[in-house]
């Protein structure tokens, strides 16, 4: 279903003034839209200007879209585990991990986890102001997908079409002769997401839930289509990978009149930080562990940071014997053997390891310094 702009916007062009919101912690609903592969780079709010994300896009410009959203593991099933529980990948158990949900959960919201947009739909169809509502919408566009429809044409030109890596593993079978037709498919399936997110913003519209929920949109981690001569995520080569296609995944946050419309936030934010910033605002408990991330509701709502309590400088990432270290423009990746290091402010799709080269080795050691301290504190 095609959503025209005075759809989408219907209830929500008239922002109430920030000084007017609500006080902070009174139970408002919270969408979470968790889209599988997404990366950053793919959306036009992120600056693609080949695939269409028109309603993603207005979603952004009703909110505050996070410029450095880092996920806290290259591979989806731990990058999702650390975002919903605020754990490090070395902290993650196999079982009795506390879940969002579960916080939220405790406190009387209704709870729920979708897969596809319909089922968010027939979720979000039952719920009325009454009682507060927590939804994961898990949306995977990529999982199947459709024909390249508008896009059969397209150069997509901001699409790296490079020759197979010689580490790839998973995905090898979208790459080489086929990968300009996958990419194309890829638009169209990000294109289709980007109807399904109309619908679900329009349908809180209609059930008059807006103005008291709060839509978070965001990925586990990204995908790298064809760039490093690669598909997936960071499994897709071995050793695995922490490019910053993977790494980099979009979070764009809305509530009229609470977080700050058409703004952008530089810093460097994690996906562990996302626990902490729903229990600030919330009446949620903050789990009583050894959390590393912290909260980004003054970011999200234009408050200044206490002096004192500066922001971060370094976010980090984990996965087997492969760590990541990245400040606002040197990445260091960590293995038992080696590693790499990237200038990302000159050498943005990171072609030029820097690892062994002497010039950087300041940089090396005080990134080496920095993951160190970050295992040893937030490994148990």
């Amino acid at each position: 279903m095609n959503l025209s702009r005075r759809h989408f916007f219907l209830g929500s062009l008239a922002l109430p003034a920030l000084a007017a919101r609500k006080p902070l912690g009174e139970q408002p609903n919270v969408l979470l839209i968790l889209v599988d592969a997404l990366p950053a780079w793919i959306l036009g709010c992120y600056g693609n200007r080949e695939v269409r994300t028109p309603n993603i896009d207005r979603l952004a410009q009703t909110g505050t879209r996070f410029l450095n959203h880092f996920a806290c593991a290259p591979v989806a099933d731990k990058a999702r585990a650390t975002l919903l529980t605020g754990r490090t990948a070395m902290q993650l158990k196999d079982a009795g991990e506390v879940t969002l949900e579960k916080l939220l959960g405790g406190i009387g919201y209704v709870c729920g986890t979708s897969a596809g947009g319909a089922e968010a739909a027939a979720f979000l169809d039952a719920q009325s102001p009454a009682k507060p509502f927590f939804l994961t919408a898990t949306l995977a566009p990529y999982a199947s997908l459709p024909d390249a429809g508008p896009y059969a044409q397209a150069k997509l030109d901001t699409f790296a079409q490079e020759a197979v890596a010689r580490n790839a593993t998973r995905g090898k079978e979208m790459l080489g002769a086929n990968l300009l037709a996958n990419l194309r498919r890829v638009a169209a399936a990000t294109t289709a997401l980007d109807v399904e997110i109309g619908a679900l913003v329009a349908k809180i519209t209609q059930k008059k839930l807006l103005d008291n929920t709060l839509i978070v949109f965001t990925s586990p981690c990204g995908s790298l289509f064809g760039r490093h001569g690669l598909w997936a995520s960071g499994d897709a080569s071995d050793p695995v990978n922490m490019y910053e296609e993977v790494v980099m995944t979009p979070m764009v946050w809305s509530w009229p009149g609470h977080v700050v419309p058409l703004a952008t936030r530089p810093e460097l934010v994690s996906a562990s930080d996302l626990v902490p910033t729903i229990c600030d605002i919330t009446p949620a408990e903050l789990p009583e562990r050894n959390l590393w991330g912290r909260s980004y509701l003054p970011l999200a709502s234009g408050k200044p940071l206490p002096k004192k309590q500066p922001w971060r400088t370094v976010v980090f990432a984990q996965y087997g014997d492969t760590a990541m270290a990245r400040n606002d423009r040197y990445k260091l990746i960590s293995r038992n053997e080696g590693g790499q290091l990237y200038d990302d402010k000159v050498d943005g799709r990171e072609k030029f390891n820097q690892y062994e080269n002497a010039q950087f080795m300041t940089v090396k050691a005080a990134l080496q310094a920095d993951l160190g301290k970050w295992k040893r504190t937030y490994s148990a």
